[in-house]
């Protein structure tokens, strides 16, 4: 599912795309990720939905200046304006990682009504962030300087190690591919530099009054988010329901994909029938 479609918003050019026929469906990526990973996903429920698919500002095919904030009260601005933009009304809407926090932001500060919310292994309590991107965010610049190879090498070592069973060589191609070239290196390192858990704490006192359907659906090997914030998300919102995935890290849509795709499809399947 190409991205073959632009929305400009504050100067960004956000890449988005939509397939299919039915009720409206939007799947958002996360850190440092793009919607190629759920872009099998979106496909094989193009039957049954409208599925909309995005990158985040700053992220695979959107525009990646350096002039341009992508913080988290940056990227859910940018989903609220990606819904207008779309006409969308009380979408279905499946996030992971980062993409947790950007679909609350929206719906508790933004007031904006989603019919469901499935939210997978994201970041939406606090702590969050692997030693590595901790290590990161307080050396950015001096990241942002390494040579392009050794960047390329540690690049490849932190996103293989968001998956329990191992990434195969054209996988972790295409989820470095975006940040290998120059742009794409300074991206990366500035899309850390800019996380801030306080974004995060906005949203925590806010999750016990949430009342659209939600499930949660967690990677019981997740090294980068682990499974106890999917208990404590579910304490968080008492009408969510949870599911934990065996053998799957925080990358479940590569290490688990069947176990993912029937997990999507249940709920969304009750979700529209509720």
């Amino acid at each position: 599912m190409i991205l073959d479609r632009r929305f400009d918003w504050l100067g960004r050019q956000i890449a988005w795309t939509r397939r299919g026929s039915g009720p409206p469906l939007v799947f958002c990526h996360g850190t440092p990720w793009s919607s190629r990973l759920w872009a099998p996903f979106a496909a094989a429920l193009a039957d049954e939905f409208t599925v909309y698919l995005w990158d985040m500002p700053g992220y695979g095919a959107s525009s990646k200046r350096a002039d341009h904030d992508v913080d988290l009260s940056v990227q859910g601005a940018a989903f609220t304006a990606l819904l207008e933009h779309c006409d969308l009304d009380r979408p279905h809407v499946v996030a992971h990682d980062y993409g947790g926090a950007v679909s609350l932001r929206t719906h508790l500060l933004d007031d904006v009504a989603y019919a469901s919310l499935c939210l997978v292994d994201v970041v939406a309590l606090r702590p969050w962030g692997s030693p590595f991107f901790t290590l990161v965010k307080d050396n950015a610049n001096v990241f942002a300087q390494l040579p392009a190879a050794v960047h390329r090498g540690a690049l490849e070592a932190y996103i293989s190690g968001a998956s329990h069973r191992g990434l195969r060589p054209e996988d972790l191609a295409m989820l470095t591919a975006p940040w290998c070239d120059d742009e794409g290196q300074a991206a990366f390192y500035r899309q850390i530099a800019q996380a801030d858990e306080r974004l995060t704490a906005e949203l925590e006192p806010l999750l016990p009054g949430l009342t659209t359907p939600t499930h949660i659906i967690w990677g019981e090997n997740d090294t980068w988010i682990p499974a106890d914030r999917a208990h404590r998300l579910h304490e968080a919102i008492p009408t969510s329901t949870l599911a934990l995935v065996a053998e799957a890290g925080h990358l479940i849509q590569l290490d688990q994909p069947v176990a993912l795709a029937t997990q999507l499809r249940h709920w969304l399947t009750h979700a529209t029938r509720a």
